[in-house]
């Protein structure tokens, strides 16, 4: 519906001038970190850690100089999380969202653009010509409201793309553990392998000279085919692991042959206690943070619905209209849509539903949050105290019994294959070592993790031969 009236005068030059004082005034503006400050601040916090991003030729040459210094040494769990942190491509594409979340809350402090009309008709010699300058009042009216929605939506997605930075820096982390586990593996089956084809070979001349009977030398003939297998499977998983580790550092070409160190980080002398375990994942986990903003946002999307049910649309400006040989004839256009057959109550009801759901899954977030750190922190205690049964019970007491073997071998009362008997337990005890060994700093990674957010993907362990999952042997030296 339009409607004109007569000139106004001055009255029509207030308006004009008015409008455009409060459009030029509301024009948002972008920041000069582009929320990357929430981001960077996070990594410092949490993880002691720098990020980055590569937006040109300059910072890209910059990162590449970083991560080629981080790599020329042994590669530690630490410089691998600040590898991931600088070079992983997937986390520089997430930036990408801070971006597009400040564009729109720039836009949404920016009225839509006014409309012209213009109108000319002749007959005969008489010609009318009309014009007309509206400006989106709604737009106006209903600007702060959107600015603060757009503007918790920009913090919200700050914390989302915080949240993936601490994803990345945790699933880098148990990449790591599991490729040294894995490298660990092969290094320590190469040793049992050249272990069991000696065994195998020196059963095999004794049973030609009648020294062995043929059952004993087929055990040792199976044990040295499965430690081939499980050799050629543990060889596979160090190659998974590495290529899985070197995704999540976004390495390739020249960077890729990495070293990792020999052996995993022996296990604390004590187990360290987290206190008020529940209270800190509610205060310091950034999902509980983000579902409650996104609630706020959605409230206030709730009120500007609400607000613009009856009328969305609502246009106001100068216009004039002449009639040849009459002069210009002023006044103002109003353009408004009318709400006859749609009365906003199907938007209403969407919205209110739509937060209704914000509600719950806020209410979701916090039970999982609590339960996540819990299951973390008992996976945690009894990583830690499986290991340290194996490092000052089992392992001891497996070389105390291979040292009293050794001692009744020398004695002439057990035979040479007693003894390769006895030294294929203590495989089984110092593999259990390093898998618990494994398991210990996987769980106190992910425990770490929890007070951040949801449980990230992680890779899981290699295959048996057996189909089972392969435990991480120790190097000879343990």
């Amino acid at each position: 519906m339009k409607t004109r009236s007569g000139p106004t005068g001055s009255r029509v030059k207030i308006l004009t001038i008015s409008l455009c004082i409060t459009v030029l005034g509301g024009c948002a503006t972008f920041s000069g970190d582009r929320g990357f400050g929430t981001v960077e601040q996070v990594a410092r916090e949490r993880l002691n850690k720098d990020v980055k991003r590569q937006r040109d030729d300059d910072e890209r040459g910059s990162v590449r100089s970083t991560v080629k210094t981080l790599l020329a040494s042994p590669l530690s769990g630490d410089n691998a999380v600040q590898v991931a942190l600088l070079n992983n491509p997937g986390l520089q594409a997430t930036y990408a969202e801070l971006g597009i979340a400040e564009a729109d809350l720039v836009q949404a402090g920016r009225m839509t653009n006014p409309h012209f009309a213009y109108l000319r008709t002749s007959e005969g010699g008489a010609r009318k010509l009309e014009w007309a300058l509206t400006f989106p009042i709604v737009d106006l009216l209903t600007m702060p409201l959107r600015t603060r929605i757009e503007g918790r939506r920009f913090e919200e997605v700050k914390l989302a793309v915080a949240g993936r930075m601490l994803d990345v820096a945790a699933m880098t982390r148990n990449s790591w553990i599991e490729a040294v586990a894995a490298e660990e593996r092969v290094r320590y089956l190469e040793q049992v392998k050249l272990a069991a084809e000696a065994s195998a070979a020196l059963a095999s001349r004794m049973e030609r000279a009648g020294n062995f009977n043929r059952l004993d030398r087929m055990r040792e003939e199976v044990f040295h085919a499965e430690t081939s297998a499980q050799l050629a499977l543990a060889r596979q998983a160090a190659v998974a692991g590495r290529e899985r580790l070197t995704r999540r550092m976004g390495l390739s070409g020249g960077d890729a042959p990495f070293r990792l160190p020999e052996r995993l980080p022996e296990l604390p002398a004590g187990k360290p206690e987290f206190k008020e375990i529940e209270a800190r994942a509610m205060t310091e986990r950034l999902d509980v943070r983000a579902a409650a903003l996104e609630t706020g946002s959605l409230a206030g999307s709730l009120g500007l619905t609400r607000a613009t049910r009856f009328i969305n649309v609502l246009e106001l400006g100068p216009a004039a209209t002449k009639e040849d040989p009459e002069p210009w004839k002023r006044g103002f256009e109003v353009s408004l849509q009318l709400p006859i057959f749609d009365w906003g109550g199907a938007r209403v009801a969407k919205a209110e539903a739509i937060y209704m759901q914000a509600l719950h899954r806020v209410a979701e977030t916090a039970v999982n949050a609590r339960s996540e750190v819990r299951e973390a922190y008992s996976a945690y205690h009894t990583a830690y105290d499986a290991a340290k049964r194996y490092r000052d019970e089992i392992v001891p007491l497996r070389k105390k019994i291979a040292e009293e073997n050794m001692l009744r071998y020398n004695g002439m009362l057990i035979s040479v294959f007693d003894l390769l008997a006895d030294a294929r337990e203590q495989v089984g005890a110092v593999i259990g070592y390093i898998e618990a060994l494994r398991g210990f700093w996987i769980s106190e990674s992910d425990l770490q993790a929890a007070f951040n957010g949801p449980p990230a993907a992680r890779p899981t362990a290699a295959p048996t031969a057996s189909g089972g999952m392969a435990p991480n042997p120790a190097p000879a030296g343990h």
